[in-house]
């Protein structure tokens, strides 16, 4: 009997291709398969027309509502927005020292953090190719600053490989980017790639793997100071007597395999983290915070909605002020841009057609939990020499991330100490109190920097599943879900449309949210200029 054909999925395709070949390879074959594009912003929106005083309710401050706000009010609108936080830019948001924060369950947190110390909860990094996202930073005066995603001396860490010691990714990227040029090398000169390759291009290729993997002139990778030069040295060049450096030795290529570090390396050739990234400086929020001194006089604070109705002349909706538990209130207006995320959405009585109705059933939200750990000093700079990036680990808490700002400062520190998207980790985590996440990132991350013992000071974990205004991080499409339903959240229904990250093609983005609200003004005017 024929064995079965063994079959690479698209994803470990580009695992493989983005480790090997790096970046700009992997975005290639990325394109190719249909799953890399740019932002397709193309500048600021125009809505000509006449709206003739028309009124528009927003539901939700955060960007696509208030992206909304912005453009609305601009054309003429007339704009109101409801808003559950007592503060704008919902999952755009910043934990400062002061800031209290209660989930479901009633379990409450105060931040502890240092003035000048910060986590953000939700987005936390933005791609050099949201355009629109960077666009409105420009026109509000948001300053940026670099995000470091790739440090190569941050760490790779799996549990049961190299004796649990953490490995420089550095280390990793270059030992195993050249071992396997060695082996295509040797494949080449064995003329085994010549019904692929013409002879001239099988030289070619030779001097290339050579070069791209720190290859000797007889096509080996060695520990010399040719590899030494890629992956570091074990004593480092110097002056005088002891200036002679000591190349490191190499990982095996079978250790590396076998500790599937090199699953790690595909996070810095995926098209959404290459260089060069960006974050406000002072923490994500200040993106909201100027989004809020254009359209904050627009905003309702402290506004739960409980109920959307519509007719034919226009859209009410119910809405309780947590501040006060009084009798419940109306807003009214001719047309609504709802920004609600949909697990809330979904329980809310809400006048739609079935169609809309079942998309938005359709959508299960992501868990994700994030928890940031104060130290007393910054033992990654000052001890390891880790200036900003990531260090990646097959321990529960996934990540760690060290601050992109205040380098080779005397002061304390906050690390983003876990960071966990989808999967049964994050369901654990969302279950445990608040300080249990954060004992728990302690312990784990002991393992990686064994000076969290003497080091931590004080954390904060925000589960988001818990967290009241999305009970949940980011939409979760599915093709089969987003081939039936997408087209029907997106559309027009009656005289209510839906805006934010869950209704894009890049969920989980702050560019998603805007792309989003900025199609579905564009809709909507068009539809009130031509009634």
């Amino acid at each position: 009997m024929q064995s079965e054909p063994a079959f690479v999925s698209r994803r470990d395709l580009l695992s493989l291709i983005g480790a090997v070949s790096g970046s700009a390879a992997m975005y290639h074959a990325m394109t190719s398969l249909g799953f890399a594009s740019d932002s397709g912003y193309k500048g600021p929106i125009k809505l000509e027309g006449d709206p003739k005083g028309a009124s528009v309710l927003i539901l939700g401050a955060g960007l696509a509502g208030m992206t909304a706000a912005l453009e609305l009010r601009k054309a003429g609108y007339q704009v109101r927005i409801l808003e559950f936080n007592n503060r704008p830019g919902g999952r755009n948001w910043t934990l400062r020292g002061g800031d209290s924060f209660t989930e479901l369950g009633g379990a409450s947190q105060t931040c502890e953090f240092d003035q000048g110390l910060y986590l953000n909860p939700g987005p936390w990094r933005i791609p050099y190719h949201h355009r629109a996202l960077l666009d409105y930073c420009k026109r509000l005066g948001v300053a940026l600053e670099p995000f470091i995603q790739l440090n190569h001396n941050a760490l790779l860490h799996a549990t049961n490989a190299f004796g649990g010691a953490p490995q420089r990714i550095r280390d990793i990227k270059t030992d195993f980017q050249g071992q396997v040029s060695e082996l295509l090398a040797k494949v080449t000169q064995q003329g085994k790639l010549d019904e692929a390759v013409t002879k001239q291009d099988r030289e070619i290729l030779l001097q290339a793997l050579r070069y791209w993997g720190a290859l000797d002139n007889n096509y080996a990778y060695k520990a010399n100071l040719i590899s030494a030069e890629f992956r570091g040295y074990a004593k480092d060049p110097g002056g005088g007597l002891t200036a002679v450096p000591i190349p490191g030795e190499p990982v095996h290529l079978s250790e590396i395999l076998k500790s599937r570090l090199w699953v790690y390396l595909q996070n810095f050739a995926r098209h959404s983290f290459q260089t060069t990234m960006f974050q406000p400086v002072g923490g994500m929020d200040m993106i909201g915070k100027a989004f809020a001194k254009e359209v904050g006089d627009l905003i309702r604070y402290d506004a739960k909605v409980t109920r959307i109705q519509q007719d034919d002349s226009g859209v009410t909706v119910t809405y309780t002020d947590l501040k006060s538990a009084g009798t419940p209130q109306q807003a009214k207006a001719d047309w609504c841009v709802c920004t609600i995320p949909l697990p809330i959405l979904s329980q809310l009585p809400l006048e739609i057609g079935d169609r809309m109705k079942a998309a938005i059933d359709a959508v299960p939200y992501s868990p994700s939990v994030k928890i940031g750990l104060q130290f007393k000093r910054r033992f990654w700079e000052d001890d390891e020499a880790i200036y900003g990036g990531i260090s990646y680990t097959d321990l529960p808490i996934r990540q760690i991330a060290y601050p992109n700002t205040g380098f080779n400062g005397a002061g304390k520190g906050v690390l983003l100490g876990a960071y966990l998207f989808d999967g049964p980790n994050a369901y654990e985590f969302t279950s445990m109190t608040p300080a249990e996440r954060v004992r728990r990132a302690v312990g784990f991350g002991a393992m990686i920097h064994p000076q969290y013992n003497a080091e931590f000071e004080n954390g904060i974990a925000i589960a988001w599943h818990r967290v009241p205004f999305t009970l949940g991080c980011a939409g979760n499409w599915s093709d089969q879900a987003r081939g039936e339903h997408y087209e029907n959240l997106c559309q027009i229904d009656g005289r209510i449309v839906l805006a934010g990250e869950h209704a894009s093609y890049i969920p989980a983005w702050q560019e998603g949210a805007i792309l989003s609200s900025l199609d579905a003004i564009s809709r909507l005017h068009e539809r009130v200029v031509k009634t």
